[in-house]
């Protein structure tokens, strides 16, 4: 694991240029391959836009784990997607299960959202606009500050996708495990581009921690995701995360051309 790739050969003044050249992971085409490879690892699909509709309570203590990105009533941004939703549109099917989300915050609790929630979630995901609520939530949330934290580090758009995809399993909390975490303890061993460091060597180190907080939890203890995923494009020095990419996610290849 972590095997250094031959990036390390470029001459100083093209890698240099290279991060500056290449688009980051906000560019539409890196952003389309994001949303898949998050798809292939949250529902084994690469038809992201056919989980706006997803909704099952994976048994992970944290309640229902619904939409693109897995937003889950026991975690908060469930209820702050609905209540954006009923914000933008009085009324809608998911609004008057606020003061039951309210409630289970912070549980694995369904009371009051049985036994229509379901049902009524997927009916809500036929609307265009709980739809764009879901996008807005996830680059809020999610994409965005894993792009501008990325981007502040130096990393390109691998780097960009590793934390987001980090954030998007761990949050952002003040729990060991958590996204900040996580990159405060590869800071440890590595420095990102931005400080001096070597960006694959430092990929290799958030990598690693990531793994580590992974296994904290036994419902994420397949490391899947990162190993035959994320280690794979970085072995093959493929930081611009650049087409094509074969991957797989809990023994399922993946392809995107």
């Amino acid at each position: 694991m972590g095997a250094v790739t031959c990036a390390g050969i470029l001459s100083p003044a093209i890698a240099a240029a290279a991060p500056a050249a290449a688009p980051g992971l906000d560019d539409p085409a890196k952003k389309e391959i994001a949303m898949k490879l998050v798809s292939s690892a949250e529902n084994s699909s690469l038809d992201w836009k056919a989980q706006y509709k997803y909704i099952e309570d994976i048994r992970d203590g944290r309640g229902y784990t619904a939409g693109i990105i897995g937003f889950c009533s026991g975690t908060g941004d469930m209820l702050d997607l609905v209540q954006l939703y009923t914000d933008r549109k009085p009324g809608n099917v998911l609004a008057r299960y606020l003061p039951a989300l309210r409630r289970v915050n912070g549980t694995d609790s369904h009371s009051g959202l049985d036994p229509n929630f379901p049902a009524d979630w997927r009916k809500a995901a036929q609307d265009s606009a709980f739809q764009q609520a879901q996008n807005d939530e996830r680059d809020r949330v999610y994409f965005n500050p894993a792009v501008r934290q990325g981007k502040a580090d130096g990393l390109r758009a691998l780097g960009q996708f590793a934390y987001y995809d980090a954030i998007v399993m761990h949050g952002d909390g003040g729990d060991a495990t958590s996204f900040s975490s996580i990159r405060r303890r590869a800071l440890r061993t590595a420095k990102p581009p931005a400080q001096g460091g070597n960006e694959t060597t430092y990929l290799n180190a958030f990598l690693d921690a990531r793994v580590w907080a992974m296994k904290q939890e036994e419902a994420h203890s397949d490391t899947s995701r990162v190993d035959t995923a994320q280690r794979v494009f970085l072995r093959q020095g493929n930081l611009d995360l650049n087409p094509p990419l074969d991957w797989k996610v809990y023994g399922d290849s993946y392809h995107i051309g």
